[in-house]
């Protein structure tokens, strides 16, 4: 690492760009209709699957937990060694995440006796303690964003908890509280439905409708799964868990195989590798290196505008400035600017055209978490270089402690300017 002095401030030069190409592809898949089918899908085989394994099959409520966690660990091994999305090891590990959910809320209830209230309500609070930590590390609850390893942790402990949540809250629902299956089953329906209109009608935030319906998908596959395998003197279809099971792990499967075929449920904003954006940058016949300039606060720092000197005088290149929304209250990737962010940009964009000696773009950033939207910008495939301003957690909630740190891995030779306002 080089040490290259701008005045009093130092300005660390990581040069990483010999390093491979490291893939940087979201974890899981994009929000359509298939979702959510195949998350209720989930959800119902979750509900069936472990009364199959625990009552039918006779492995006992002990037995089924201690195979299913450890067939979910193995599982979820694979899941974090994937470099990108795959929908059949995806998928897998939502059913496998689902029956093991589904097992901790019934060993709670029916092997220590705690009551379906007490259940609903602590795995509410987990569920709430888990998003606070999630979103105090990461500034973000997106699943848009599930791109680094502490990220996918989150995500996936969240994902146990809302299965957890939702079986305990669908057997009080359907059971202490007596409504029966059909029913329950058309109350969460229609709460789901409630919330989608919120969101489309009155802007519910994106984040915060998604997690809600993801909680509320869990009761409602239960209930439906319930409604058809129970015996229809307890309210029930009387299918019996192995035929429902068979029926959705068949639609599970034939679903996952098209979307594995089709991927129309890659999300690919995130998606690059050093080799495409070479690629791209020969076939656009560009001689000049093209750099990304990310920047803090409402106009560039001496130390940035220096730093963004020293790389003009050092041979041609092409500068982006990527700068933060002041506007952004939310914390959904697909924030709209504001016009208080174009004009921070209409005042930063001057102030490096003279250091660079050329015209500048820019715009401004659409999530409140700067990785994030360093990620989209290099996934056009257009950057060699990265200055970074950085500034102290306390004084920046958009600039992490860890962003250079977590940039630097990304491929590029990254400059860090840090700054002191």
């Amino acid at each position: 690492m080089n040490e290259i002095a701008i005045g009093q401030r130092a300005v660390n030069t990581h040069n990483v760009a010999a390093s491979p190409g490291r893939k940087l592809l979201n974890k899981v898949p994009e929000i359509t209709l298939y979702f959510w089918v195949i998350k209720i899908l989930c959800t119902t085989v979750g509900e069936t699957a472990a009364d199959l394994l625990n009552e039918n099959l006779g492995l006992g409520l002990t037995t089924t937990s201690y195979v299913m966690a450890i067939l979910l660990i193995l599982t979820l091994v694979f899941q974090f060694r994937a470099s990108r999305y795959v929908p059949g090891l995806y998928w897998f590990a939502v059913v496998l995440i689902s029956v093991v959910g589904t097992l901790f809320s019934d060993n709670l209830v029916d092997n220590l006796g705690v009551p379906l209230q007490t259940t609903t309500v602590g795995f509410a609070i987990v569920l709430a303690a888990v998003f606070a930590g999630w979103y105090a590390s990461e500034r973000t609850l997106s699943i848009h964003t599930i791109v680094t390893t502490r990220r996918e942790a989150f995500y996936w402990l969240a994902i146990l908890f809302t299965f957890a949540l939702g079986t305990s809250a669908g057997d009080l629902a359907a059971e202490k509280l007596a409504l029966g299956y059909s029913a329950a089953a058309l109350i969460f329906a229609a709460l789901i439905a409630i919330v989608t209109f919120a969101h489309l009608r009155f802007k519910l935030n994106a984040i915060l409708a998604f997690w809600i319906a993801y909680i509320l998908t869990r009761p409602l596959g239960a209930s439906i799964g319930d409604y058809l395998a129970q015996p229809t003197e307890e309210g029930g279809l009387g299918l019996g868990t192995i035929l429902t099971s068979l029926i959705f792990l068949s639609t599970i499967l034939t679903l996952v195989l098209y979307l594995a075929r089709s991927k129309r449920d890659v999300i690919a904003v995130s998606s690059f590798d050093a080799n495409a954006r070479a690629t791209a940058e020969v076939q656009a016949g560009d001689d000049e290196s093209r750099v990304l300039v990310v920047t803090n606060k409402v106009r560039a720092s001496p130390a940035v505008l220096e730093a963004v000197r020293e790389r003009a005088s050092a041979g041609p290149a092409k500068f982006f400035l990527l700068v933060p929304n002041p506007d952004h209250v939310a914390f959904d990737r697909n924030g709209p600017g504001g016009s208080l962010g174009e004009e921070v940009l209409a005042h930063a964009l001057p102030l490096l055209q003279e250091p660079t000696g050329g015209e500048v773009a820019g715009r401004v950033a659409s999530s409140p978490n700067a990785y994030d939207d360093i990620v989209e910008e290099l996934s056009t495939g257009r950057y060699r270089e990265i200055i970074l301003e950085t500034l102290p957690s306390h004084v920046s909630h958009w600039l992490h402690v860890d962003l250079p740190e977590r940039v630097a891995h990304l491929g590029y030779p990254l400059t860090t300017v840090p700054a002191t306002h």
